[in-house]
Order: structure tokens, then C-alpha cells, then sequence
């Protein structure tokens, strides 16, 4: 069974606007690092999005209003997966997920990134991430 666990997972991570966190989720389950991985993110009475993906060879795609401020990255030997979210705006208020799956999180359309969000092999327990102004 794959697994993901969040680093502080139900917790509340709160930063002012311009602030830096940095998010970090381990997978468990998977018999090879041939996996893809992403974060996603839920704001209030709002469907859920993608934010960033990672393909098993560490090749990122990003949505568009995050391209520039967060960086997601992925340790293979340990399992692990990373968002680094620098100059954060209260627009970036959300429950983070981190999910994971065997086969691509996201393709790219017309220049733009597009996330896929059902039928995933794992979602993590979310984190609540506010930026106040």
C-alpha cells in the first residue's frame, strides 16, 4: 500500500506575505523511484489544484501564479518530496497536499501546466498554509 505523510500534516503553518516555507512529504510503498509526485492545494469553498509535479528524473512543472516562487524538488534515495515556497502572498492561503502516482501528475498545454487529480495512487493529510497581508 502506498503511503504519504506529511512533515507537520494537520498542522497550521502560518507566515506573513513575502515569508518562506517549505513543505516536505515521504512516500512509503512504492518498490522503485519510478513514481511521480506533486503538491497540490485547496482554498476555502475552492476545488482543489495543482501546484507543482516532479517526474521521477527531478524534471519540475509549475502553475502559472507559482512559476518563479516555489521550487519542488525530490530526494529518490530517501523518498522524500519538497516545496520550497518563497515570497508567499495571502492568495497562497490553501491546504497543501502532496499526492503521488505511477503514472504522470501533469502535461503541459499551450505553454501552460495542467495537473491531473483523480484516481491518484496516495494524497498526503494536508497542511493549512496562511499568508497574512
Amino acid at each position: 500500500e502506498v503511503q504519504l505523510v506529511q512533515s507537520g500534516g494537520g498542522s497550521v503553518q502560518s507566515v506573513q506575505a513575502g515569508g518562506t516555507l517549505r513543505l516536505s512529504c515521504v512516500a512509503s510503498g512504492y518498490t522503485s523511484e519510478n513514481y511521480y509526485m506533486g503538491w497540490y492545494r485547496q482554498a476555502p469553498e475552492k476545488e482543489r489544484e495543482g501546484v507543482a509535479a516532479i517526474d521521477p528524473a527531478g524534471s519540475p512543472t509549475y502553475r502559472d501564479s507559482v512559476k518563479g516562487r516555489f521550487t519542488v524538488s525530490r530526494d529518490n534515495a530517501k523518498h522524500v518530496l519538497y516545496l520550497q515556497m518563497t515570497n508567499l502572498k495571502p492568495e497562497d492561503t490553501a491546504t497543501y497536499y502532496c499526492a503521488s502516482d505511477h503514472r504522470p501528475l501533469s502535461a503541459v498545454l499551450g505553454g501552460h501546466a495542467v495537473f491531473t487529480k483523480r484516481g491518484l495512487d496516495a494524497w498526503g493529510q494536508g497542511t493549512l498554509v496562511t499568508v497574512s497581508s
